[in-house]
């Protein structure tokens, strides 16, 4: 048997990836494709979805790909999304939940606005909850559906002046057990991925604009989040990937309700 003869382990499995038009949603998605799922890629960026898509049909052949505009706080935009992929696909077996909104950064809670708060609840917290609540029709037909939740360390402990983004990972991690709970008659298995400070833009923003307020260099900021972690490091996206290619697996039938950290050891 050659390499290209070997099924690969999502094969005839579809997907939806959530905030797939870029960084961490977009390497999950890859994963899932090089692991032979067809995929649904979901976000606001129509342009940069299809170009997500037609770069996974072309790294991994034999399967498929669908771009999806849509926005998760929107409830209907959200069921019309999820109706697509059935249509194009005819099932859903995996969610991942990989969108989400910084929020304020180094900023007191008395500074933030209500109308900055609700945002970030908005979308990670009813964002989530919407594109569950729309799956689990479908992720409930088969043996061994799979949601996962990307969360992150900040919702396994306080985090000084990121109040809002702090609270909803925390209800994101409520929100997986409660659906564990629910889903579990039916073999649908829920977990979150906590992921660290993680290498890319989004937390080259973060640095910056911590830098900006505290009157550090960015130098600074870098290596005070590498001190607070047991390995002295960030993460890289592949290091969160790995952690959801293992949730979405055979192996992990047996695992709900849990978050896997992936934060070089900072919660510990």
């Amino acid at each position: 048997m050659s390499i290209g003869d070997v099924v690969r382990p999502l094969t005839g499995r579809v997907a939806l990836v959530t905030g797939a038009s870029k960084g961490l949603g977009a390497a999950i998605a890859a994963t899932l494709a090089e692991d032979g799922a067809d995929l649904a890629v979901m976000g606001r960026d129509r342009g940069r979805l299809e170009s997500v898509a037609a770069g996974l049909d072309h790294d991994w052949p034999g399967r498929q790909s669908l771009a999806l505009d849509s926005d998760v706080t929107d409830a209907e935009r959200v069921d019309a999304a999820v109706a697509s992929v059935i249509r194009h696909f005819g099932r859903l077996d995996i969610l991942v939940n990989a969108h989400g909104v910084i929020g304020p950064i180094e900023t007191p809670a008395e500074a933030v606005t209500p109308d900055a708060f609700r945002a970030v609840l908005e979308a990670n917290v009813v964002g989530v909850f919407l594109t569950c609540r729309a799956a689990i029709p479908h992720l409930t037909r088969g043996p061994s559906g799979r949601i996962v939740n990307v969360a992150g360390t900040s919702g396994l402990r306080g985090y000084r002046n990121r109040v809002a983004y702090s609270s909803s990972k925390w209800a994101v991690r409520g929100l997986s057990r409660t659906l564990a709970l629910e889903l579990g008659r039916h073999g649908v298995t829920v977990n979150t991925v906590c992921p660290n400070v993680t290498h890319g833009d989004r937390m080259d923003t973060i640095i910056a604009e911590k830098a900006r307020k505290q009157g550090k260099s960015a130098e600074a900021v870098y290596a005070d989040y590498v001190a607070e972690t047991a390995l002295g490091r960030f993460i890289d996206d592949a290091d969160v990937t790995a952690a959801v290619r293992f949730l979405v697996s055979e192996g992990a039938r047996n695992i709900t309700g849990h978050d896997i950290a992936v934060d070089a050891g900072w919660d510990v």
